[in-house]
């Protein structure tokens, strides 16, 4: 038996921190959409938040690591920072990250569309799971740490530490490898050594711009979790 648990105005988040260390979520809306949460907040360990979104929401969520703000909310991240604020307010996370992106219908499908990206290169473990929806709702995740095998080509550092791994476009900045000017094409962009190696670690998470659509999930659930450090 199948249940569908739909909320005809839209869609519940829920943002779970499991990883040892605090993690400062940040989330940007679509051109036109609203940026819920002000953009950004901080999750400490064991914690979760949960808020709505409107129906057909689209946007992206990312966490940041190793974060220190004033009481003015200016400060910086050493991964993912958005201009130095804990409130993003509109602005998109600075890369290594690891993106999770949704579109919860649209003018032309009730279906929500999501999955966690790779393409701005990886900083954290994070999942996406429908809660209900019936058949067909899978999980979009990269559980796994890739910055314990990151290749040194793509290794950021803070203070010693590994604490991103930047994506073929990030440390090559060419078209070839952003699948960018001639290379916008599916049939001409191809999967670089880097992300063969992130697809082979992550297969349920978008490697490249032209990655395999099977990394694109579709669903139609009341309510979502997104988990930093997700257990594997």
């Amino acid at each position: 038996m199948c249940f569908f648990m739909v909320v005809a105005d839209g869609a519940q988040l829920i943002i779970v921190n499991n990883c040892i260390e605090s993690v400062w979520p940040g989330i940007l809306g679509s051109a036109g959409q609203a940026t819920p949460k002000d953009g950004g907040f901080h999750l400490g360990i064991g914690e979760e938040v949960v808020f709505d979104v409107p129906e057909k929401w689209s946007g992206r969520i990312w966490g940041r690591q190793d974060c220190s703000f004033d009481t003015n909310g200016k400060g910086s991240c050493a991964t993912g920072d958005c201009s130095g604020r804990l409130h993003c307010g509109g602005n998109g996370g600075a890369p290594p990250a690891t993106v999770v992106e949704m579109t919860l219908g649209s003018s032309s499908s009730p279906l929500h569309f999501y999955d966690v990206s790779l393409v701005d290169g990886f900083n954290l473990p994070v999942s996406m799971k429908p809660v209900g929806g019936g058949i067909g709702c899978g999980v979009a995740s990269c559980e796994v740490d890739l910055n314990i095998c990151c290749p040194s080509a793509l290794e950021v550092k803070r203070n010693g530490k590994i604490v991103g791994c930047k994506s073929a476009c990030l440390a090559m900045q060419s078209a070839k490898y952003c699948c960018t000017g001639n290379y916008a094409d599916p049939k001409i962009c191809k999967p670089t050594l880097f992300a063969h190696l992130f697809k082979a670690i992550c297969p349920r998470a978008y490697s490249y711009a032209y990655d395999d659509s099977s990394s694109l999930n579709r669903c139609r659930a009341s309510r979502y979790v997104i988990t930093f450090c997700p257990p594997q």
